[in-house]
């Protein structure tokens, strides 16, 4: 009792958040030491190998392409000026805003034997089926390469920022050294903003990891679609469980990997402004201009083009009575999700502004743990969600029939409940970066002075924090809605029967081959994230820009 009343209320929030944050990721360690059934083994024989092959070189592929993608753009934007320069400065943003799997669907469709693009090849050239070579877009090649474009805007956005950092006085240094102005690059700029870079492809590899509907659209033998494969098709929760610790593992891998390669350097800010941008014209301005409108033609535009182009070609498919329910379904939990994540995060946050001492200490711990659930993927929260709620679920089952007769069934699992309690666990780190970074613009002298008033700290946090953190709120609020609209596994493998949302429509039709129907409700997820993604960008790009 003491202690609770050190911590304090908001401090016990904080406390219960990261323990039913790590709830699941424990259940799923815990399976390891489950009975490894002939499905364990009939895998480690067969698919295992495969998993780990196959995931190890998606990811490295998406590493080298969101490296040499976002790098690029991201000095390119920053070092000179040039046409357009300033509109694809902000439009490398937009495919933050296409889901890997939506983009997947389009260019199989674009690019497959049936296709316009081979079908405009062979009705060109005279060719038949099987006398000329294409690039096969179902393959761990082509993944690989729709996943960098989907992902290189968490580098671009990170390398944006620490190129926007390095002092004039650093390049000039360079200069002074005679190196040139690409030279200064890789000596100077790119070292110093090396710890942004791994960051964030660290975090690309992190999406790849969790990746599902691309990689089971296109059949390829990883982890994710393994785990659902031993779940749902073979039968065997506790398979899965053991593959989702392997991919687990494959999480710590690179988190520890963009650690170490960090570990033996020493990075110093130095102080003065960042170095004017040098006018590029002619060749080397159209060079620059097309390296950044590549990304966005790729990653954005040209799919957004293929998936309107599908809708348009089936009119029956464009709006229904099933289309606004799924519309609904989707806003109805990402809306639920958004709202309770916020009003946690808040909570979590101002309870660490307020603790002191151990407690302090406690719920700041408390607080880190609760954000680890953005790095692991979200078939293993999936797992994790089913074990603990399913024994819940047969705990209460088993007291309401014993003490009135009456079998009630599952009354958490396979309910939105399941859903929202994965949602917070894969997203919640999401609002708690955005509140912190809200809160600490706000000095603690206005607590201060609002309690000398006599006011409490519920009344301060309602009075004093919540006008000011407004905008921090609706930029959390946002960025959990469309991370929820768009979450794929999941809800694939925990939503209640018959309940099914924008993101499922799309992967059961797309599964389905019926993919100008699934064109529709990938595009409205596309039309909801592009919102969101302008009205939280235009604050970035107006607080960074030079």
């Amino acid at each position: 009792m003491l202690y609770f009343q050190r911590v304090g209320f908001l401090g016990a929030i904080s406390l219960g958040a990261a323990a039913l944050i790590l709830l699941p990721i424990l259940a799923v360690v815990a399976s390891v030491f489950g009975a490894a059934g002939d499905t364990w083994a009939h895998l480690g024989r067969t698919a295992l190998g495969h998993y780990v092959v196959n995931t190890a070189l998606l990811v490295a592929g998406v590493a080298v392409g969101v490296l040499s993608i976002g790098v690029l753009s991201a000095w390119l934007v920053t070092a000179y000026r040039f046409p357009a320069q300033r509109l694809l400065e902000w439009a490398l943003v937009l495919p933050l805003a296409m889901p890997a799997y939506v983009m997947a669907y389009a260019y199989t469709d674009w690019l497959q034997f049936t296709g316009p693009v081979q079908s405009a090849l062979r009705a060109g050239f005279g060719w038949q089926a099987r006398e000329y070579w294409f690039p096969e877009i179902r393959s761990l090649g082509g993944a690989a390469l729709l996943l960098s474009f989907a992902f290189y805007p968490y580098v671009y956005l990170l390398a944006r920022t620490a190129f926007l950092d390095v002092s004039r006085s650093a390049l000039e240094a360079g200069r002074l050294a005679g190196h040139t102005a690409w030279g200064s690059f890789w000596r100077v700029a790119l070292p110093i903003a090396r710890p942004a870079i791994a960051a964030g492809v660290a975090l690309a590899a992190m999406e790849t990891l969790a990746d599902f509907g691309t990689v089971s659209y296109f059949a390829l033998e990883v982890f994710t679609t393994g785990i659902f494969k031993a779940w749902m098709s073979l039968g065997d929760p506790v398979a899965a469980g053991q593959l989702s610790v392997c991919l687990l593992v494959f999480v710590g891998l690179v988190l520890v990997l963009e650690r170490t390669s960090r570990r033996r350097a020493a990075y110093a800010s130095t102080l003065g402004k960042a170095p004017p941008p040098q006018h590029l014209s002619g060749a080397a301005a159209a060079l620059a201009c097309a390296a950044c409108a590549l990304p966005v033609l790729v990653g954005f535009i040209l799919p957004v083009c293929l998936l309107l182009d599908l809708a348009w070609s089936d009119p029956a498919a464009r709006w229904s009575a099933r289309l606004a329910a799924l519309i609904g379904n989707s806003f109805a939990l990402a809306g639920i999700a958004a709202a309770i994540g916020v009003l946690v995060a808040t909570a979590m946050v101002y309870g660490a502004r307020l603790a002191r001492g151990k407690a302090g200490r406690a719920i700041a711990w408390a607080n880190r743990a609760a954000a680890l659930g953005y790095a692991i993927p979200g078939a293993v929260i999936a797992v994790g969600v089913l074990v603990p709620l399913g024994r819940l679920d047969n705990w209460i089952a088993g007291g309401i029939e014993g003490a009135f007769g009456i079998k009630p069934g599952l009354l958490l699992t396979g309910t939105i409940v399941a859903l929202v309690y994965a949602y917070l666990v894969r997203f919640l780190a999401v609002a708690l970066q955005t509140m912190e970074a809200g809160l600490a613009k706000v000095t603690p002298r206005m607590d201060e002075a609002a309690r000398s008033l006599g006011a409490t700290p519920s009344g301060i946090l309602a009075r004093v924090h919540a006008p000011l953190l407004a905008s921090s709120l609706a930029a959390a609020a946002l960025l959990l809605f469309v991370d929820v609209l768009k979450e794929l596994p999941a809800t694939f493998a925990l939503r209640p029967f018959n309940f099914d949302t924008l993101a499922i429509e799309a992967y059961n039709l797309a599964r389905d081959e019926r993919l100008s129907e699934a064109a529709v409700p990938a595009l409205v997820i596309v039309a909801i994230g592009l919102a969101i993604l302008l009205a939280v960008s235009k604050r970035y790009f107006q607080a960074t820009r030079s």
